[in-house]
């Protein structure tokens, strides 16, 4: 997506291959970046198009290669350097304005606690990281609830670590088309058995697809042309965040891309307002996303965001792009080109660098009451309770002892989590221990999902204080109800979750527990496999067939019913309105999705004789705060902090079936 065709005016430097103009792949380059834009501004029905970005790498691809294989072909060599210069001369000014101008926006305008995560972000845009930042950090491009404004360099970082190789691949003349499939078909099969959205392994066969179309001598055929858009536009409307990609579906993108390019020409594609919109496309690209992340949400908002990110990309293209890349003081000696570019880069990086270590202060007012200390002394900890999430909904500021801080919350990690006994998304269960925490004659098993997971302290202060040898046992994103899921990020049947659930079962009917706790989130409608015409009945169905079993292995079941799903995330909204934390409590209702399901959940229970305790009451009032006290409440959006888990002990104890009283 970062090469953009030269106008016909252009003058090649001396010794580089002298370009050639084709309006259809202008206008092809309009047609990538307009589904990516309706895709992200949420025009419904262009949820596939995403895809864009696929035809932006097959063209960069086919035009980088062509240029490379005609200088070759003329000279003999390859200039890397004037390669290198003329990308950087190209791409990097208006990279850099972008970068510089997000940064900014968010030191003003984002949650004080999420710049440094930004300005982080910021510098892998800068060093064409990007990609390997959200790859790593394990980014849901589709489902990210706050998504940075440099996401979208995560391409033009594929594209930049593709371009580190690929002239030298060229340059091997008559064994480049051979070594070029190799590559192509390798990343092709990474791409579809690793299914890696940000990877430039699996992304590489996109490029290289233009790539080996720049190779073949193919005749005009107009109908080929329109095959190939129907092909890509039929892909934006059918695909959606569910669709397993990149992999096999990328093919549809890839192919009608290839087949537009290989039909020389498209009357639709040549027309002036497409080639204009192909011209501002790399601008654009660059502009919408940040622009967007500030608009309102409504529709017409965004549309309105959009096309205010055009008029930038116009401005930048004229005032600076252009300017730029057509100046002789970069174009004639590559060696300046070279040092623009590093400067630019170097530039934004020691700006982000300074906003990592110099973020935006959150302020703090006075001393909250201890109220861990506070539940522990009560007679009545309900009604203590009670009194306190009440006071939590007045006006006050953000306490300075705060339990844990903001970042400390971000940073939490329970014992679970360390020795394996707590399953992410991926991997077996082959935990590091037996995972048991505490020692006693007696046995008590915690088991279920993240959500049963964030009662572990609360658990393990009650196993410490009356003896019991406490389990725990529980997997991200895997109800304890006995049903078919789909894992979202991977896009596929999440068939770890079943064979983790049978494990645990069998242990859990080895150990013959003398209690058995069992928690989930009812987050799970959207994850069901197969999509079922009646999700109630799966549901309920999961929990009929997981409940009487634990009854059978265990002396005594217990149901901890789910917590709230909050509107906010809490680091960002108390970091925000750090002078008045109670504009952050939302009305209860706003905050308990799934009724239907918690009820079903419920009723279940109660019909095979298990008690269900429900702890919303210990979590809101008429509104539900995020701070109680000097404790915080949530460490994410949907999961209660360590030091609020162990806070409730004495809420929870009392409610645990006999002989535990």
């Amino acid at each position: 997506m970062t090469v953009t065709l030269p106008r016909r005016r252009s003058r090649p430097a001396r010794g580089a291959a002298r370009p050639v103009y084709r309006g259809d792949i202008e206008g092809l380059r309009a047609v990538a970046v307009l589904l990516v834009v309706l895709a992200h501004v949420g025009v419904p029905g262009m949820s596939g198009g995403f895809l864009g970005v696929d035809v932006f790498f097959v063209v960069s691809g086919f035009l980088i290669t062509t240029l490379l294989r005609r200088e070759m072909d003329s000279t003999g060599r390859i200039g890397l350097a004037r390669f290198y210069a003329r990308r950087a001369v190209r791409l990097l000014p208006v990279a850099t304005l972008v970068i510089v101008v997000s940064l900014a926006g968010a030191w003003f305008l984002a949650p004080p606690l999420r710049f440094p995560d930004f300005a982080r972000d910021a510098l892998a845009a800068a060093t064409y990281t990007m990609n390997l930042r959200l790859d790593a950090g394990g980014t849901d491009y589709f489902g990210d609830p706050a998504p940075s404004p440099f996401q979208h360099f995560w391409s033009l970082a594929v594209e930049e670590q593709f371009y580190l190789l690929w002239p030298l691949l060229v340059a091997r003349g008559r064994f480049a088309p051979h070594l070029m499939v190799a590559v192509t078909i390798a990343s092709f099969t990474w791409s579809v058995t690793q299914m890696s959205y940000f990877g430039t392994l699996g992304r590489a066969w996109e490029l290289g697809a233009g790539a080996l179309l720049s190779f073949l001598v193919i005749k005009r055929r107009p109908w080929l042309g329109w095959a190939g858009l129907a092909a890509v536009v039929t892909g934006a409307f059918v695909y959606d965040e569910a669709t397993p990609f990149p992999g096999v579906a990328a093919l549809l993108p890839v192919l009608g891309t290839v087949a537009v390019i290989a039909a020389h020409g498209n009357p639709l594609l040549e027309t002036g307002p497409m080639r204009w919109l192909g011209r501002m496309s790399y601008g654009w690209y660059l502009w919408h996303w940040p622009v967007l992340l500030v608009a309102p949400a409504s529709l017409a908002a965004r549309i309105a965001a959009a096309v205010a990110a055009l008029g930038l990309a116009v401005v930048s293209h004229h005032l600076l792009e252009n300017p730029v890349r057509h100046h002789r003081a970069w174009t004639v000696r590559p060696r300046r080109g070279l040092l623009l570019g590093l400067g630019l880069s170097a530039s934004a990086a020691v700006l982000a660098a300074l906003g990592i270590h110099h973020p935006p202060r959150i302020p703090a007012h006075g001393t909250a009451p201890d109220a861990g200390r506070a539940i522990a002394a009560a007679g009545n900890p309900a009604g203590t309770m009670k009194r306190m999430l009440a006071t939590a909904t007045t006006p006050t500021g953000l306490p300075r002892n705060l339990d844990p801080t903001l970042e400390d919350a971000a940073r939490q990690r329970l014992a679970p989590q360390l020795d394996g006994c707590h399953v992410g998304l991926t991997g077996p269960f082959r935990p590091r221990s037996d995972c048991s925490y505490t020692t006693g004659r007696r046995t008590a098993v915690l088991f279920g999902d993240s959500h049963a997971l964030q009662w572990f302290p609360t658990m393990e202060a009650i196993a410490r204080k009356n003896g019991w040898r406490l389990y725990s046992f529980t997997r991200s994103s895997c109800s304890p109800a006995d049903v078919a899921l789909d894992e979202r990020r991977a896009r596929s049947r999440y068939v770890e979750c079943d064979d983790w659930r049978t494990q645990v079962m069998a242990r859990i009917a080895q150990l013959r527990p003398d209690l058995v706790v069992v928690s989930s989130s009812v987050n799970y409608r959207q994850v069901l496999a197969g999509r079922p015409a009646d999700p109630d009945a799966v549901w309920q169905t999961g929990w009929v067939r997981t409940l009487p079993a634990l009854k059978r292995a265990a002396t005594q079941v217990a149901v901890l019913a789910d917590t709230p799903f909050l509107t906010v995330a809490p680091a960002d909204c108390l970091s925000t309105r750090a002078d008045d934390i109670s504009g952050c409590a939302a009305p209860r209702a706003d905050v308990l999705p799934e009724p239907r399901w918690r009820e079903i959940e419920r009723a279940t229970a109660v019909a095979a004789g298990i008690p269900v305790i429900d702890p919303v009451s210990w979590l809101c009032a008429a509104r539900c705060p995020l701070v109680v006290g000097n404790t915080l409440i949530y460490r994410d959006s949907n999961h209660l902090t360590e030091a609020y888990a162990r806070l409730v002990a004495p809420l929870l104890e009392p409610r645990l079936p006999q002989p535990w009283r």
